[in-house]
């Protein structure tokens, strides 16, 4: 796990990447639109984002002190929605928060997968020796509820319809019910 987190970024230095990406995205990179949208998403909810007294409090019950490693990409939806809040948070908190971009080495999300796929965002609860107290991702249950009622009857439940629902979901939750559900994996 050391070398995932020395070779992780800040989460400023993410959004730099995310910015970069936005306005130079490679010459065969198709993620140009994902990035753009991706940013805007992040940037609404740095604005937006406000830590609950109750969940300061409920965090700081669980006297942790270590370390938040998040894999994620720019481009992913998800992760636009929750990154940054839960950044933000555990950064206000006192923990050393890493982003580590997951195509850069696909090894450290192969450990992670979910039902057999490498989605993101992960966030990596660690320990202050590095090693894995728990995990969390890719969404809050409630977004993996949306997932499920798609996936189990397209023609009743369609994408678009789907899409739309979870980012009213991520907009309005702002990332608290991420921020909640990793606090009590701790």
């Amino acid at each position: 796990m050391k070398k995932y987190w020395d070779n992780a970024i800040t989460f400023e230095e993410y959004m730099e990447v995310a910015r970069q990406r936005a306005e130079n995205p490679g010459e065969n990179d198709g993620y140009k639109e994902y990035y753009e949208l991706g940013l805007q998403r992040m940037e609404r909810t740095l604005k937006t984002f406000k830590i609950s007294p109750e969940t300061q409090e409920a965090f700081k019950s669980k006297k942790f002190t270590g370390k938040i490693l998040i894999i994620t990409e720019p481009w992913c939806g998800d992760a636009s929605a929750t990154v940054p809040a839960v950044s933000k948070f555990f950064e206000a908190a006192g923990n050393e928060v890493r982003i580590f971009l997951r195509d850069s080495d696909l090894t450290l999300i192969d450990q992670f997968l979910t039902n057999g796929t490498q989605s993101i965002p992960k966030v990596l609860i660690l320990n202050n020796d590095l090693t894995l107290k728990s995990d969390w991702g890719p969404r809050p249950k409630y977004g993996m509820d949306l997932l499920k009622k798609f996936k189990e009857n397209e023609e009743t439940y369609p994408r678009e319809e789907f899409y739309n629902d979870l980012q009213v979901y991520y907009a309005k939750n702002r990332g608290a019910d991420a921020i909640e559900e990793i606090i009590n994996l701790i």
